[in-house]
């Protein structure tokens, strides 16, 4: 049974790929500061979204916005990765690898967004 958002798996992966992330982000050069702070930013965003709309649960609808924004934010911290990539091809296989996890955490809160009941 459900009763908390770290209860969701959704939730707890997207904290443990933040924690990779941000790991990941620390051997990123200073010259391309603007794409680790948006790559925090919309890594952070996944989690609060999901508990945001967790909390509103009782509105199924409330819920599901929520998810599709967080969906939306992983979303985004794939292109990020990807252009990382581009910019810093030693770390291509990394950032690949991430954006791969990212890629399976969006499959899996559209699917809870399917799913979920209304009202």
């Amino acid at each position: 049974m459900i009763r908390d958002v770290t209860d969701l798996e959704v939730y707890q992966q997207s904290l443990d790929l933040m924690d990779k992330l941000y790991g990941f982000l620390k051997r990123i050069p200073i010259s391309e500061y603007d794409s680790v702070k948006q790559c925090k930013r919309c890594s952070k965003s996944i989690p609060a979204n999901i508990a945001e709309g967790f909390a509103k649960k009782s509105s199924g609808a409330e819920f599901k916005r929520f998810l599709k924004i967080a969906l939306g934010s992983s979303d985004e911290t794939i292109t990020h990765l990807r252009t990382i990539s581009i910019a810093l091809p030693h770390l291509k296989v990394s950032a690949y690898e991430l954006a791969n996890e990212y890629k399976t955490l969006s499959k899996r809160i559209n699917k809870l967004h399917q799913i979920w009941q209304s009202g």
